[in-house]
């Protein structure tokens, strides 16, 4: 057998992004790019390559911060990472494994001083600060980093559930982790969403969760902001990204996930990015 950076395998992506019912600006951005060390582009809001010859990256970002600099924020990020992972191509080509930690570890703490930076030279940016949740997809191989509390989810196409790869970086979240509260209670817990860790502002801890999985024909990856989730339990998650019917030709996953987080919440901005191996 091949090793598995040998290995070609199709994605089918969508995204979307919706400023939701309440709040006149959307702080959220998502981003997907296909490269390797001499080319970078954009992808579509829908579509499917192959990843024999070249990387894909998926991302998804929540600014926070005064007037409008949790947008700017975001978009930073994103644009970060269109500059950044491209240098790493050639590391991927010859063997990823090893060194993706330092790689992404790089990322992120770029992406961190240059948001603290501006927030402390430019008073309309002052505290300005984003979560990043990332999937770097290499032949049979996702790479992940993730800060902030966005989140990444994986649905294996042959056994298991629906699983939540990022951890949410809150006390909420590592109460419910350590089973001091229920799933109930954290949704209702009113500091939620109190970050404990974020780019950007004040926060001195910007080291990444990392991680990586295999993947297999048929897995399933979800990246999405806190907004999709105050509308959608995972499992909502899991039986919409189980149903056949959701994958359909001409179907738009990420676009019916927040929709239905619209119907169903839709205080905060929401954004999905939904892949799936073909």
């Amino acid at each position: 057998m091949d090793p598995p950076h040998q290995i070609s395998q199709d994605l089918q992506w969508s995204g979307r992004s919706d400023c939701g019912k309440v709040r006149p600006n959307n702080e959220d951005a998502f981003l997907g790019l296909r490269f390797d060390a001499s080319e970078i582009h954009h992808l579509g809001v829908i579509g499917e390559g192959p990843t024999g010859h070249m990387d894909f990256v998926f991302a998804v970002s929540d600014g926070m911060g005064g007037a409008k600099s949790g947008e700017q924020a975001s978009r930073i990020a994103v644009q970060k990472i269109m500059t950044l992972l491209p240098r790493s191509y050639l590391q991927s080509a010859i063997g990823l494994e090893a060194g993706f930690p330092d790689v992404l570890e790089e990322l992120f703490a770029e992406i961190h001083d240059a948001l603290a930076y501006l927030g402390s030279s430019d008073e309309e940016c002052s505290g300005m600060e984003t979560t990043l949740s990332l999937c770097w997809f290499t032949p049979g191989r996702m790479f992940f980093g993730h800060i902030g509390d966005s989140r990444i989810y994986y649905l294996p196409a042959q056994t298991g559930a629906l699983k939540q790869l990022s951890q949410d970086d809150t006390h909420v979240a590592w109460l419910l982790r350590n089973g001091k509260i229920t799933e109930r209670q954290a949704r209702a817990h009113p500091r939620r969403n109190l970050l404990q860790k974020a780019l950007g502002a004040g926060n001195q801890f910007v080291t990444p969760q990392v991680g990586a999985v295999t993947c297999e024909k048929g897995d399933v990856f979800l990246l999405c902001t806190d907004g999709l989730v105050e509308g959608l339990h995972d499992s909502h998650l899991e039986e919409f990204l189980r149903s056949p019917e959701f994958f359909q030709a001409g179907a738009n996953p990420a676009h019916r996930l927040v929709e239905e987080a619209l119907a169903r919440n839709g205080r905060d901005n929401i954004t999905a990015v939904v892949i799936r191996v073909v």
